[in-house]
């Protein structure tokens, strides 16, 4: 059920009960995507789940996986979960040897593909192959773990791709992925954002399609100021 105003909220399924995943995943039906990360404990100090598991949760879904691979050699792994029929497969630019390559891969496979960037990595390198990509993830934390703080200091940088993919007519989705809740979504929005990872500002509401509504108006009503 996507947002006419063109702002999507992704709730991140780590911070959902991972022991009652269907109750869970029925719980935001009103999302745009769940957001699902896998992490192999090299890349990022953190291990989640494999293509098993994201298999699993793509045939109890209501809503299209928006997958974030925290992984070394995507150029391997990444083809797999678009074969499962993820709708879109994200990569991290700092793990990849040739993401115009690899995201070409994913979208004749048929997944939208995306590309993340880590806190500190510069995204002026992306700006002449903006194209090749349906999004581009600008992290708001330092990957691997969830609940940790906002970074404001993050906003320049997508404040310029944004900019950029303006200038260019791009029509690249910018998805921020870290801390975003209704006390900091209005920042990311103003900053060029258009899709919005949440954990627990949706998973921990008594009413996560309501949260998720709130979140949308929120970043719609800032982007309009």
């Amino acid at each position: 059920m996507s947002d006419p105003t063109g702002f999507r909220v992704n709730p991140s399924i780590l911070a959902a009960d991972f022991v009652n995943m269907q109750a869970e995943l029925a719980r935001i039906d009103g999302a745009d995507f769940v957001h699902v990360d896998v992490m192999d404990n090299h890349f990022v100090p953190n291990l989640t789940f494999g293509s098993q598991m994201v298999g699993r949760i793509q045939q109890t879904s209501p809503v299209p996986l928006d997958v974030h691979l925290m992984i070394d050699a995507p150029e391997r792994w990444a083809p797999e979960y678009a074969e499962l029929g993820a709708a879109s497969v994200t990569f991290h630019l700092e793990a990849a040897a040739e993401p115009v390559a690899l995201a070409r891969r994913l979208r004749e496979i048929g997944a939208r593909a995306g590309v993340a960037v880590k806190p500190s990595t510069p995204v002026d390198g992306l700006y002449d192959v903006l194209d090749e990509f349906d999004q581009i993830l600008v992290m708001t934390v330092e990957p691997g773990f969830g609940g940790q703080s906002f970074m404001p200091e993050t906003m320049p940088k997508l404040r310029a791709l944004s900019e950029e993919a303006r200038r260019r007519g791009s029509a690249v989705w910018l998805q921020v992925d870290g801390g975003i809740s209704a006390s900091t979504i209005a920042q990311a929005s103003e900053a060029g954002a258009d899709t919005f990872v949440a954990g627990s500002a949706v998973f921990g509401s008594d009413d996560p399609d309501a949260a998720i509504r709130s979140l949308r108006a929120m970043a719609s009503r800032a982007h309009r100021h």
